[in-house]
């Protein structure tokens, strides 16, 4: 992830343009604009769920008699950031582009609205989740069509075993399987406790703090948990609060309970703690658990996904949005927004939740109710609350509610990650507080 300060337009500008592999679908010269459609997307670590979306555009090509090309195009070296910023610059790429979490709004000069469209999905399948709307509109523009392929929850994954063992947690018992959650216990003070007891039994939570994106959106939803923000809905600075202060003080007391060296974690370091046995807990989407049962079955079996825990504020699940964007320069847009309408539909959204092992999650709440998470594991039932699933948790992403464009800064320099190390490392409270006010106001004023 890029981690450097950024001006707005750094941000939406870049040159480097990535390769990617090429699948094309059957050609039938037909209906939509002179018949040709091209589709870059992201290029899914599950194999099945790319396998999956090629059938689905296959069917409606084959169908509305359109040649549809569609590049996978990785997020390795931020080879996907790099395009979408190198076509905007160019005005020129493909019809339909995936945009993930902070991009529509980077690029929103350049977007298609698809308010036309998205008027008829919601009708069809429900309203999308708050978050989803906070990034994916700009005003009463819509910027992109929500898309389920690639976006992600970061909750929980914990080891069923260790945390009854070490801090009499039964998280099957709190999170059961195809049934709502039952975690009024299940708080910023329980967990703190459980971390505490499963650091003494040796197996503590595998929890990181570098500035790369699991980090970042972990403490950014202790933020949401806490009700700190560093800036507001209106653009206001509210760095200098209470609530900042709280979940402040909530890491000084958690980091000593994590692995050594947590402060340099990247996004694979977690995934290994778990894997190897070592840790208790991770927050993470299934990928994890799923490289378990490849790798170490024995760990897999053991581990179960569930919700947030609760703070001052609320339960914040964190969530990662991804979107389909159709540039103001396509070539095709009546067929790249049929395309979109298409996907979005229950049964296609159900089939690549499917493929995807249960990682994608649908951006329409009434989607919740798919078997693929009730029934994936081992463990039976493992992914059963990944996606929300009733009681009092909120889809939440870092940074907000601030306006999505210095969220998307405070997110990039990783400034809450930064903070709650700076002070648990010793530096005065008002001083971390000061400085993470003058990166914030730099932020506004780009």
């Amino acid at each position: 992830m890029l981690r450097k300060k950024l001006s707005r337009r750094q941000f939406v500008a870049a040159t480097a343009l990535s390769s990617a592999a090429l699948i094309t679908a059957p050609y039938v010269r037909g209906a939509h604009a002179a018949g040709k459609l091209t589709m870059g997307c992201w290029d899914h670590w599950v194999p099945d769920a790319n396998k999956a979306h090629t059938a689905l555009v296959n069917e409606w090509a084959a169908k509305e008699k359109v040649e549809v090309s569609v590049d996978y195009i990785t997020t390795q070296g931020n080879k996907l950031f790099l395009t979408i910023a190198a076509q905007s610059q160019a005005k020129s790429g493909h019809d339909i582009l995936a945009m993930p979490t902070w991009w529509p709004h980077a690029h929103a000069e350049m977007l298609e609205p698809v308010n036309d469209i998205i008027g008829p999905i919601i009708k069809q399948n429900g309203d999308v989740n708050g978050t989803v709307e906070y990034l994916g509109k700009a005003g009463d523009k819509w910027l992109g069509v929500p898309s389920c392929i690639g976006s992600q929850i970061k909750g929980p994954c914990s080891r069923i075993d260790l945390l009854k063992k070490y801090a009499g947690i039964d998280i099957q018992e709190m999170y059961p399987a195809g049934s709502p959650p039952k975690a009024d216990n299940w708080t910023t003070d329980t967990f703190l406790k459980a971390a505490e007891a499963c650091k003494k039994g040796g197996f503590p939570f595998g929890i990181g703090l570098g500035e790369t994106p699991d980090n970042v959106d972990t403490a950014g939803a202790f933020f949401l948990a806490f009700g700190a923000q560093l800036v507001d809905a209106k653009g206001n600075l509210k760095v200098k609060t209470d609530e900042v202060r709280a979940v402040l003080e909530f890491y000084k007391k958690l980091i000593p309970l994590l692995p050594n060296g947590v402060a340099s974690w990247d996004d694979a370091s977690n995934n290994k703690a778990l894997v190897s046995g070592e840790a208790s807990m991770i927050m993470n989407p299934p990928s994890a658990w799923a490289v378990g049962k490849r790798d170490a079955p024995q760990v897999a079996e053991k581990c179960w996904t569930h919700g947030f825990p609760k703070g001052p504020a609320g339960r914040f699940n964190p969530i990662l949005p991804r979107f389909y964007g159709v540039w103001k320069f396509s070539k095709n847009k009546e067929a790249a927004k049929s395309l979109m309408e298409f996907l979005t539909l229950r049964k296609n959204a159900e089939r690549q939740v499917a493929a995807s092992q249960g990682y994608d999650i649908p951006p329409y709440p009434q989607f919740n109710d798919f078997k693929t998470w009730d029934e994936e594991g081992p463990p039976k039932g493992s992914l059963s609350h990944y996606p929300i699933k009733g009681g009092d948790q909120k889809a939440g992403v870092t940074c907000s509610p601030a306006p999505p464009l210095i969220a998307a800064q405070i997110w990039l320099q990783s400034i809450q990650a930064q903070m709650l190390v700076r002070y648990a490392r010793g530096e005065a409270m008002e001083k971390t507080i000061d400085w993470a006010s003058r990166e914030v106001e730099g932020f506004k004023r780009t």
